[in-house]
């Protein structure tokens, strides 16, 4: 079968492997109909995100068709179309009863501890292969599956997968509450829904920051406040909208890809902290393969950290969902602390959300297809990789046809 296959920082290729097999008894082989880009893979292909194995399937995003079951699988049958968490869960031990699905005790082959197991992730992950290919094995089918419902269709659940997953539960972490106001860093897949996410649970008014117009025009479509920190200093806005107290709440969806101003006000605090900057590059980024204007990690990883730390009010809340790697050491701790900030963070628990967010898609409350932007055959995977990379005008989200 055809699937893309990460062999180096810099170099991923599409490639002939062998089809899935059913492995355990809880395992179920699924024939892939649709699977997506995430910002996630790019971090892989950077080098922002080490320890990837080569030879492991990229992707964690995917819908399909079920073509065979372990005998432990009970809740589904072959021909059932379903949904894939991002996230691999058992939903029988402590944390998956919880509701903690992203920390199960048993999905992660490296033991307990390792922490949450996703497809297509580096070594502390599993590594588990990905979902951009023909066919997956699925591992605790039973918790990792998710039937689709009726009246919604591959585009629409193929964003449940898991960007709409992981905005919604930031928006849960960062407690909104009717009449918020709420800053979304970031305004790419994840942002757009952070947006939504914050809109259906009561926000009053939504900031969105990023530096790409037409990810703004996206989230101004949705009623948010766009800043562009490029032509803006993000802090003195978010000031202006609020009041001159700062936001109530903000909503990291960037993460260790993140970019400094590199024109207008905001630049000149960007050129004092060029060194430290670069300290957390080499931190996070020790092998870098750049390809022309491909595979060129973020200049500044704490930046949009450190902009949600300064437009938050007095006690007021920040939600991490950005993806950030276990090397990434560096954090303005003390001016979070001196504000009594409140800040929860983490992998997103997919199972946990899924089966919500179908039916607020099959009524009709939202539709997520409105995020995707792009529509390409698995042959044009590079090419569409590339195009995403860059962030070229129009490429907000990729679903990939297999």
């Amino acid at each position: 079968m055809k699937a893309l296959v990460w062999h180096g920082v810099g170099n991923i290729q599409l490639d002939n492997v062998p089809d899935p097999q059913i492995e355990q008894p809880g395992d179920a082989v699924i024939r892939i109909t649709a699977s997506a880009i995430c910002g996630t893979d790019l971090h892989f292909i950077r080098g922002t995100f080490s320890d990837m194995q080569p030879g492991t399937i990229l992707g964690h995003e995917a819908v399909g068709i079920v073509e065979a079951v372990g005998d432990e699988v009970r809740n589904f049958t072959p021909g059932d179309r379903v949904v894939v968490c991002s996230t691999v869960s058992c939903g029988v031990c402590p944390p998956c009863r919880a509701g903690h699905t992203a920390q199960c005790d048993n999905a992660n082959p490296n033991g307990p501890e390792a922490g949450t197991c996703f497809f297509g992730g580096p070594k502390a992950t599993g590594p588990v292969n990905g979902l951009q290919a023909e066919k997956a094995r699925i591992p605790f089918a039973a918790n990792t599956l998710v039937k689709i419902p009726d009246g919604v269709t591959d585009e629409q659940a193929i964003l449940i997968s898991d960007i709409f997953p992981t905005a919604w539960f930031g928006a849960e972490l960062a407690d909104i509450t009717r009449g918020d106001i709420v800053v979304v860093f970031g305004c790419g897949p994840v942002g757009q829904f952070a947006i939504a996410s914050a809109l259906l649970l009561g926000a009053a008014r939504v900031i969105a920051v990023d530096s790409h117009e037409d990810r703004l025009a996206m989230a101004r479509r949705q009623g948010a406040f766009p800043i562009n920190f490029e032509q803006e200093d993000p802090v003195e806005v978010i000031k202006k909208l609020t009041g001159g107290t700062g936001a109530d709440c903000a909503i990291d969806a960037v993460g260790v890809d993140s970019q400094h101003a590199h024109h207008g006000p905001a630049s000149a605090e960007a050129e004092e902290k060029a060194d430290k900057f670069a300290q957390e590059v080499a931190q996070v980024a020790p092998e870098t393969h750049p390809q022309h204007d491909n595979w060129i990690p973020g200049d500044a990883p704490t930046q949009a950290l450190e902009w949600a730390i300064a437009g938050l009010k007095k006690a007021g809340r920040l939600s991490i969902i950005g993806v950030y790697p276990p090397t990434a050491e560096i954090f303005p701790i003390g001016k979070a602390m001196n504000k009594n900030l409140t800040i929860k963070m983490g992998n997103c628990n997919h199972h946990t959300h899924i089966p919500y967010l179908l039916e607020l898609t099959r009524t009709g409350a939202i539709d997520p297809a409105g995020v995707l932007t792009n529509v390409e055959p698995i042959e044009k995977v590079m090419e569409a990789y590339e195009a995403f990379d860059r962030r070229e005008a129009g490429w907000v989200k990729v679903e990939l046809e297999i």
